[in-house]
């Protein structure tokens, strides 16, 4: 990925005009006003250069403008960047409007979606599942190789990671577990430092967890492909202080100007990735705060997001949206805007998962009897054995999958099996269990 072009120096841009004459100045700012978007979008010097140019205009009279519009609209976050300036954000249309969505779509309860959801019990299933995904999909965006469907075993069959690819994957899960059961707690730069710790553990050189760089250990951000410098983090003096003024601006929900609850998660995502605080592990941790932030605000559906395989299907977009920002003057309304984009996508994808999981519990229900005595943990392990015929299931995995004691899921299985619903086979020392061949008919046919 190649830098984008750095912006017209504003200050030069007036000064230069009005050695020309004022003339020149007072006619441009008395042309029709415009808004902070062309076309709806928020464009970037990098992308607007390349526009066609309104008629009378030339490109930097053109960006002179939409820098004035959104310097109208824009807001200070009490957080600097490396030259001490502040942060700020624009509200343009596309920001409103993508927030209303996000308020809407997460507002109205997941059980509108799936009415199951109202039962604690899979609630807690679903979380497990989202914590699982994102848990894997944000190691693989930093280089673990993985493949899902193993990872997804580990987590879920509960055994020890063999590889450190796997150890990043489990280390996240616990991060987000971490981080789930503090959502309620204020941010503190102790806290940080044990979920980094949580995040990087036996994955680093031995004292790098949990602990801030140091000046001599030099940290940038570069492009994989051609090694090209993207982006120097802060001075790690300046380390400490700056993470108090993000732990107060992550815990201050009032303050004199009202910043949107989404906004504020996102902004904190996008300060922790800025800073750099660690050796490793920074995007880890900066996602990880980003939920810490959305649950903390009272957004609890979003336990039930994958962001990072949003960005992970287009991290090109990610690194852009970041450098547009830093480009332009620490305008954080790209990256926000980005953000919001992606946020939308997840929850998009969470309902299609719940009412593809939806419409199989109801064919489990349509080949049951009325009177069946199964509990909702073995209806949706039929409904995915229906589906999925070579699949496997043990206790472990059954009971770290429902959250449930290990007498329970034992139970659940051997009732199935019982009922001639599943089949039984002895795995070293351990139970493993499979769908019958004639599973459907088997499913039509049984009683309680």
């Amino acid at each position: 990925m190649r830098l984008p072009a750095t912006p017209p120096d504003l200050h030069a841009f007036v000064q230069r005009v009005a050695q020309e004459g004022t003339e020149r100045l007072v006619a441009l700012l008395e042309r029709k006003p415009i808004g902070p978007e062309v076309d709806g979008r928020y464009l970037h010097w990098d992308e607007l250069r390349r526009h066609p140019v309104p008629e009378g205009m030339t490109h930097d009279e053109w960006w002179y403008r939409l820098k004035t519009a959104r310097a109208a609209l824009g807001s200070d976050v009490p957080l600097l960047d490396k030259a001490g300036r502040p942060f700020s954000f624009v509200r343009p249309n596309g920001l409103l409007s993508g927030l209303h969505q996000i308020d809407w779509q997460l507002g109205k309860g997941l059980e509108l979606a799936d009415p199951q959801l109202a039962n604690p019990a899979v609630r807690d299933r679903y979380i497990v599942e989202s914590l699982m995904e994102e848990a894997i999909t944000s190691s693989q965006l930093e280089g673990a190789s993985t493949t899902r469907k193993v990872a997804k075993q580990m987590l879920e069959q509960g055994r020890p990671p063999r590889t450190k690819d796997e150890r990043m994957i489990f280390n996240n899960f616990q991060a987000m577990e971490l981080m789930r059961r503090n959502a309620h707690v204020p941010l503190t730069t102790s806290l940080l430092l044990e979920l980094h710790e949580t995040i990087t553990r036996d994955t680093l050189e031995p004292g790098e967890e949990g602990r801030l760089r140091r000046g001599d250990e030099p940290v940038t951000v570069q492009d994989r492909a051609s090694g090209e410098t993207l982006h120097v983090p802060p001075d790690a003096r300046e380390l400490p202080g700056r993470l108090r003024q993000l732990c107060a601006f992550a815990n201050d929900s009032g303050g004199a100007v009202f910043i949107h609850p989404v906004v504020r998660a996102i902004v904190i995502h996008f300060m922790l990735a800025y800073d750099h605080p660690f050796v490793d592990g920074n995007g880890r941790t900066a996602r990880a705060l980003f939920y810490w932030s959305m649950i903390r605000q009272g957004y609890w559906i979003a336990e039930f997001l994958s962001i990072s395989r949003i960005i992970q299907r287009a991290q090109m977009q990610y690194s852009r949206a970041f450098l547009f920002t830093e480009t332009d003057h620490g305008d954080l309304t790209y990256f926000l805007l980005h953000q919001l984009e992606v946020i939308q996508r997840a929850t998009d994808d969470l309902y299609a998962y719940l009412e593809r999981k939806g419409r199989e519990a109801r064919q489990v229900d349509l080949l049951l009897k009325e009177g069946s005595v199964l509990n909702h943990r073995q209806r949706e392990l039929l409904a995915h054995a229906l589906h999925h015929p070579d699949a496997s299931y043990d206790i472990q995995s059954h009971r770290r999958r429902h959250g449930v004691v290990y007498q329970t899921a034992r139970q659940d299985l051997l009732d199935l099996e019982a009922a001639g619903l599943l089949k039984r086979d002895q795995v070293g020392r351990a139970f493993s269990f499979s769908p019958v061949s004639n599973l459907e008919r088997r499913l039509k046919k049984y009683k309680p």
